[in-house]
């Protein structure tokens, strides 16, 4: 078992060279919530659903696949891609510009890089990866998306053309509004091997456009091979995304992706107008990540997973995904991380995670510990000065005959430089004992 620093656990904490290195993470946090106070939308006080609560868990039995370490929840049919994108390995997405014809609320494109001269500039993505095939880079997952990629319309047809001579086994999607997709777009679309189209669906568009959205949809299910909707879910909608679902479905289509409602850094008047606020606890471990969407609003997740709930209530036959914004982190750091696994003695790559974990044992405590793995020829361990021994966590549970209510720290650590300049950042600090440390779970 593992406990999340907070100051009621580092009121418990008795070794003090512990106490501090917890309350330093404890105050970097404090600081980052209360420079995202500025915003001016505050934090939810309510409670919602979590992927952890029995009622989730009991969707199980039903079918529910809960994977990516709770992160990643769904019934039915999956994108292939959604798999590939929870390690990023071998996948990649492009885009032309940033050109758009909406103006949704919750866009989170200006926060992409070159988003401003990507909104009159057009990339070469075709270049892009012609060079990385001469390089020999391999991927086996590539799509297009925008702003919306059929502003460019012969662009993005030539993009997946390529995209079939260079690799002609990866999986291709596409990212759209719907808006200028007619017959010939699709047939075209067909014939350069697009595999899976996703359209993305505003809830607040009259009737007639969402009719017209629809029809879109018909036109794709009958021409390409997978026809997916992905959309971010409003905390105030579950009623009319249970509708939708209906309606999809009805439609034939593969699958939904839900995404979490994500606060982009900008447009926060939007936001408080319709009564929106943060989650309170923004991320599981602090980082820099560099998905744009931003922060999680609250209330979302918890729509999103009663929208599974309907979908196994009414049996539906679409694929329903809720993809969470702490989904879209985890390739960031697997990629970081995987090429360093086996590259630091005292910590071991976390396959739930994919964080690189240590444990730690403070002041007095270190003396202790050291005696101990030095005596038993254990060497995965590191002394800094007089302060800290720092340990693989697989020894842990060694220490529980002798050592059954130590506290130690559980490190969470990601890679970053390249080459020769790489260093471990260490963001996280939890607290254990080699008493309720169960390796199988808490690595």
């Amino acid at each position: 078992m593992l406990e999340a620093i907070t100051t009621e656990v580092i009121a418990r904490i008795t070794n003090p060279l512990f106490r501090e290195n917890a309350q330093l993470y404890l105050s970097i946090e404090e600081d980052f919530y209360s420079q995202v106070e500025g915003f001016g939308l505050g934090f939810s006080d309510e409670h919602f659903l979590t992927p952890y609560d029995p009622w989730v868990r009991g969707l199980q039995e039903r079918g529910l696949c809960i994977e990516n370490d709770n992160k990643s929840l769904h019934t039915g049919w999956i994108s292939p891609s959604c798999v590939s994108c929870r390690t990023g390995v071998g996948a990649a997405t492009y885009l032309f510009s940033t050109q758009c014809n909406r103006n949704c609320f919750f866009c989170f494109n200006p926060n992409q890089n070159d988003y401003e001269r990507l909104r009159t500039e057009l990339d070469d993505p075709i270049g892009s990866l012609e060079k990385l095939h001469a390089d020999g880079v391999a991927f086996h997952d590539l799509a297009l998306t925008g702003g919306e990629p059929l502003l460019h319309k012969a662009e993005t047809i030539d993009f997946f053309r390529v995209v079939q001579q260079l690799y002609p086994e990866s999986y291709t999607r596409l990212y759209t509004s719907g808006a200028f997709f007619d017959a010939a777009t699709a047939e075209a679309l067909a014939q350069a091997g697009l595999d899976e189209i996703r359209f993305s669906v505003k809830t607040e568009d009259s009737k007639a456009d969402l009719d017209e959205t629809f029809e879109r949809i018909r036109l794709a299910r009958a021409t390409l091979p997978f026809v997916v909707v992905e959309m971010p879910v409003m905390p105030d909608e579950l009623e009319v995304m249970q509708q939708l679902l209906v309606r999809l479905d009805q439609a034939n289509i593969d699958g939904i992706n839900l995404l979490e409602l994500g606060f982009p850094f900008n447009n926060a008047e939007e936001f408080a107008k319709r009564g929106y606020k943060l989650k309170p606890k923004l991320f599981r471990t602090l980082y820099n990540y560099t998905y744009a969407a931003g922060l999680p609003i609250a209330g979302s997740e918890e729509a999103c997973l009663k929208l599974l709930g309907f979908a196994l209530d009414r049996e539906l036959k679409l694929g329903v995904h809720y993809c969470s914004l702490e989904n879209k982190y985890s390739s960031q750091v697997y990629l970081q991380n995987i090429g360093y696994k086996d590259a630091f003695k005292s910590c071991d790559f976390s396959k739930r995670d994919y964080f690189l974990k240590s444990a730690k044992a403070f002041g007095i405590d270190a003396n202790r510990i050291e005696r101990f793995l030095s005596k038993r020829g254990l060497k995965d361990f590191r002394r800094e000065d007089n302060s800290l021994v720092e340990f693989s966590p697989t020894y842990i549970n060694r220490l529980r005959k002798d050592f059954p209510n130590i506290q130690l720290g559980l490190s969470y650590y990601i890679v970053e430089g390249e080459g020769r300049n790489v260093s471990l950042r260490e963001l996280r600090l939890d607290l254990t004992t080699p008493k309720t440390f169960d390796l199988s779970l808490d690595l």
